[in-house]
């Protein structure tokens, strides 16, 4: 992803991206000390865009009953990072059921 130019030297600049006007900007000149400056036919594919690197397509989950309308096969669930410890255990129990995988389970595969 292409950031904003300088927004590692000042903190107020926001990341999100602005093309560089600049007479002397080293981005819009693309030097090979700058960063890369987005062009167009570098989008990923359409099947993929959007989806975790695994495959699946992402859903947020903050209770067990929110499992049920998973799909198997294209879904994966991620734990929402304000769920407790309980409720995480609760989740997984049943995700294992279910046979949906958990991206964020705390267990190394």
């Amino acid at each position: 992803m292409a950031k904003r130019q300088n927004t590692h030297k000042n903190k107020r600049i926001n990341k999100a991206w602005r093309k560089p006007r600049g007479k002397h900007s080293k981005q819009r000149r693309k030097l090979k000390s700058a960063p890369q400056m987005p062009e167009a036919g570098l989008r990923t594919n359409k099947e993929v865009r959007g989806k975790h690197p695994s495959g699946y397509e992402d859903v947020l989950v903050h209770r067990p009953e929110d499992l049920d309308g998973l799909n198997v096969e294209t879904d994966a669930a991620r734990i929402s990072s304000k769920v407790g410890a309980k409720k995480r255990e609760m989740i997984v129990e049943k995700a294992e059921e279910l046979e949906i995988k958990v991206l964020n389970s705390g267990e190394q595969e």
